[in-house]
């Protein structure tokens, strides 16, 4: 029997220890497992790492209030998925159409590193949001960790579908698996990903969609 998603998670004792001392640190902050955020039926589902310290983990929403959201935001909007390009709070008037946005880890890890445990535990979340995605439907993985994460929660072989920067796989059963760098301060700021590398990969979403 699955388990729902729930802010009260606490299947990862070091997840939740470290979550108990950020919360005693910041009070304010959401400091909890950050549930996904967008359409409750979307056209495509975008799965990215996990929570950054003062982004979601303090906002309580994914990509929300920290660098990494604001390429992300401001391509939905562009390309339609969100009414405003720009999130900056969980209760600011942005909303998601036709999308959802989720991540490969719900708790915010220490270093922004992940233990593959904590991945794989976190699976079962992954798992029910993507058996939830009707046919002809797209996922798309930012990042290696949240392109693996997926492969694992479908079942599929990760030999298979090698990670690439600006790679569409068709899936089983239809929908297609899309992946991208992740869009954080590093890889913009580097270069690594671009703009215009970006809104590549939406460009062949739309496409699909």
């Amino acid at each position: 029997m699955s388990i729902p998603f729930s802010v009260d998670c606490r299947l990862c004792p070091r997840l939740s220890s470290f979550l108990d001392q950020v919360k005693a640190e910041n009070p304010d902050y959401h400091a909890k497992p950050v549930p996904p955020f967008g359409d409750a039926d979307p056209r495509l589902l975008i799965v990215g790492l996990a929570p950054g310290m003062h982004g979601a983990n303090r906002t309580g929403r994914p990509f929300t209030g920290d660098y990494a959201g604001i390429l992300l935001y401001r391509t939905l909007h562009k390309f339609g998925f969100a009414s405003q390009p720009e999130s900056v709070s969980a209760d600011d008037p942005l909303r998601l159409s036709g999308c959802r946005i989720t991540n490969a880890v719900k708790c915010l890890p220490p270093q922004n590193k992940p233990e593959t445990s904590e991945i794989r535990m976190c699976n079962r979340y992954l798992r029910q949001e993507l058996e939830a995605l009707g046919e002809g439907r797209a996922v798309l993985a930012l990042g290696n960790i949240a392109h693996q994460a997926v492969l694992e929660a479908m079942g599929l072989k990760k030999k298979d579908y090698p990670f690439s920067h600006g790679a569409a796989y068709d899936l089983p059963g239809g929908g297609k698996l899309f992946s991208s760098y992740h869009c954080s301060r590093y890889n913009t700021q580097t270069r690594r990903l671009t703009e215009a590398m970006f809104e590549e990969v939406f460009e062949a979403i739309a496409e699909v969609l």
